[in-house]
């Protein structure tokens, strides 16, 4: 046949993967040949088998979906992390698994500096590298004391925290305020301005944001103002226009009834209004909320935590409570600004990826179609990412429905089996800190975890589920 008579007749197809393409072929009345082929798979088979044949699975996954589905998270207040956190003395938190002053990277050592001079510990960089490298400062996650932190996440004691609650489950989280974009210190910088802003943060903008929420009627509620935004073109990460505005609006009248001064107020609101990222330390927390809710789950696969800290990537699952599974952070491939290019960049770094393990941020890039100008790709490379993340998860979450898919329900509830069987890896979006310290935000882009944390964690669950089966 000739080039030009493949259009004579009509199309004859062969599709291989999801089901998605064929689907809609099929629906449009053309013949399609499914072929039955995924990606190689990874892990032990014997480990694979083990898990597949757990009888605990199918329940546990059940329980751990549905108390992931059930929490809700609503603002209750707004405390220095000192009181919070219980950051007694000379400690800091950061993002990802536990990581040494030796190990940290770049922006990491930047944001731990940063903090040291913003709380007074140390007069100049010098004095704070020295007091870190003597271990001088106790360093913890964010996550061990049931908080989260974007990028390097560091939590100091005078910053200030906002507190959110699950009015189903009645567990709490935590994460400090969003500082803006640019040179700040969560992507590692450290500079006057830095420091100016966090100090203003902890002065004024702390105590009028505490006496505001406290004021309110009524709660904030942070999971239906998440759900509001993928109606609105967010998908939770990297894009929280909608839910910044939100928030502002919400907090505008309680800020303004306030018995304090007029400028300080109007700085509040233009700095909250100027922040588009300011949602994304609520949306963090609420996240975490729903993903601790499943936690210590006996047989469940699913994963509760995905958190980086600028050199390991680590996962935590409902089967296996607190311990980590790490390996090496990867390097986002994405957009950058300015003259910053790919070797400027840090490897991943950041507990916002508790967005994605809730199902949303780069799970529901569908919902957000104008992230690929951010993040890079096009509009049908997130359609395709949305699409491919439900073979990876447990369930849909009717809270978080996707407009462009038919309002169907987020992909939630990632399965480390799935991740396994099919070789997929769950996709982040992400911003990107520099490489060297002080530096700060240099882009965004698209990211995944290492093969090695879902290996490990694979192994790990299926020591427990032969265990369990011994006993």
């Amino acid at each position: 046949m000739s080039l030009g008579g493949l259009l004579d007749g009509p199309p004859a197809v062969v599709a291989a993967g999801v089901d998605v393409f064929s689907g809609a072929l099929r629906a449009q009345g053309a013949s399609v040949a499914d072929v039955d082929w995924r990606p190689p798979g990874f892990g032990d088979a014997g480990d694979l088998a083990a898990l597949a044949l757990d009888p605990r699975r199918a329940a546990a996954n059940r329980t751990a979906v549905e108390r992931v589905l059930a929490a809700g998270s609503v603002l209750v207040d707004v405390r220095p992390a000192r009181e919070v956190l219980g950051l007694e003395g000379r400690t800091l938190l950061h993002s990802g698994p536990p990581l040494t002053w030796e190990a940290a990277s770049g922006p990491m050592r930047g944001a731990l500096i940063g903090a040291c001079l913003f709380e007074g510990w140390a007069s100049t960089v010098a004095d704070a590298e020295a007091l870190l490298a003597s271990g001088g400062v106790e360093l913890e996650p964010c996550h061990h004391r049931s908080a989260v932190g974007p990028m390097a996440g560091v939590t100091s004691p005078s910053m200030w925290a906002w507190c959110l609650e699950d009015p189903v489950g009645g567990g709490r989280a935590y994460c400090n305020l969003n500082e803006g974009l640019g040179k700040v210190l969560r992507m590692g910088a450290f500079g006057e301005e830095v420091l100016t802003r966090l100090a203003w943060m902890r002065d004024v903008l702390g105590p009028l944001l505490a006496r505001a929420v406290r004021s309110m009627a009524e709660p904030l509620d942070v999971k239906a103002v998440l759900a509001q935004m993928l109606q609105m073109g967010d998908e939770g990460h990297n894009r929280n226009r909608a839910g910044s505005l939100m928030t502002l609006r919400e907090l505008s009248p309680a800020l303004v009834a306030l018995d304090a001064p007029s400028d300080d107020v109007a700085a509040a609101l233009r700095f909250i209004g100027g922040n588009e990222h300011f949602f994304l330390n609520l949306g963090m927390p609420a996240a975490k909320l729903a993903m601790d809710a499943a936690r210590d789950v006996p047989g469940s696969t699913l994963v509760t935590v995905m958190a980086r800290n600028g050199t390991e990537f680590g996962v935590q699952t409902a089967g296996t409570g607190d311990r980590w599974f790490t390996g090496p952070a990867q390097t986002p491939v994405g957009l950058f600004l300015g003259d910053y290019g790919p070797e400027d960049a840090n490897p991943d770094i950041g507990d916002s990826a508790i967005m994605e393990t809730y199902g949303v941020g780069g799970f529901s890039m569908a919902a957000a179609p104008a992230i690929v100008r951010f993040v890079g790709g096009t509009v049908p490379d997130a359609l395709a990412t949305t699409e491919r993340m439900y073979q990876l998860t447990l369930a849909e979450n009717p809270a978080m429905a996707i407009p462009i898919l038919g309002f169907r329900g987020a992909p939630t509830g990632i399965d480390v089996l799935a991740v396994a069987r099919t070789g997929w890896l769950p996709q982040i979006n992400t911003g990107m800190a520099g490489r060297v310290a002080g530096t700060g935000q240099v882009g965004a882009g698209l990211v995944q975890p290492p093969r090695e944390c879902f290996e490990q964690a694979l192994a790990a669950l299926a020591e427990e589920a032969r265990a369990a089966t011994a006993a």
